[in-house]
């Protein structure tokens, strides 16, 4: 069973794929818009890596703040979760994303690229940290994964 995974932004959306086996993410592409609120191109898109990678759930970063409140930006992404459920017909669960754009440029700062290619990539990497997260939940806690 694979698996999709999202980092929603407001301009652009990292995706993630899992292995067959659900157990490793890796990066697939970043999806850029130039408006915030233009998401057809965009809910279009992801509906093509669902078809394609017969994906049977996607995880949706959901962007708290630290202090465990939803903002704006969650609203969004609590938003677009119905907007992919309606067009994708698969499951959409929401995943706690605090940090993930932080470790994500960290490991390619470890990694020795430069500041401005790893702006192009930092969304993809997001991606791959939610979706990683979530698979090693998966696999501690078996029950959860219908």
């Amino acid at each position: 069973m694979r698996i999709i995974g999202l980092d929603f932004g407001s301009k652009t959306t990292g995706v993630a794929v899992s292995d067959p086996f659900g157990w490793t993410a890796q990066g697939v592409e970043i999806i850029r818009r130039k408006e915030e609120n233009k998401l057809r191109r965009t809910l279009a898109r992801i509906e093509e890596l669902v078809q394609e990678y017969q994906a049977e759930r996607i995880v949706l970063g959901l962007p708290k703040n630290m202090n465990n409140t939803l903002g704006d930006r969650a609203e969004k992404s609590l938003a677009f979760k119905a907007q992919l459920e309606r067009r994708c017909g698969v499951e959409v669960i929401l995943w706690d994303e605090r940090l993930t754009t932080v470790a994500a440029d960290r490991a390619m700062t470890e990694q020795g690229i430069r500041r401005e290619k790893r702006k192009q990539y930092v969304d993809e990497i997001a991606a791959v940290f939610i979706l990683q997260n979530y698979l090693d939940y998966l696999s501690c806690h078996p029950e959860n994964d219908e």
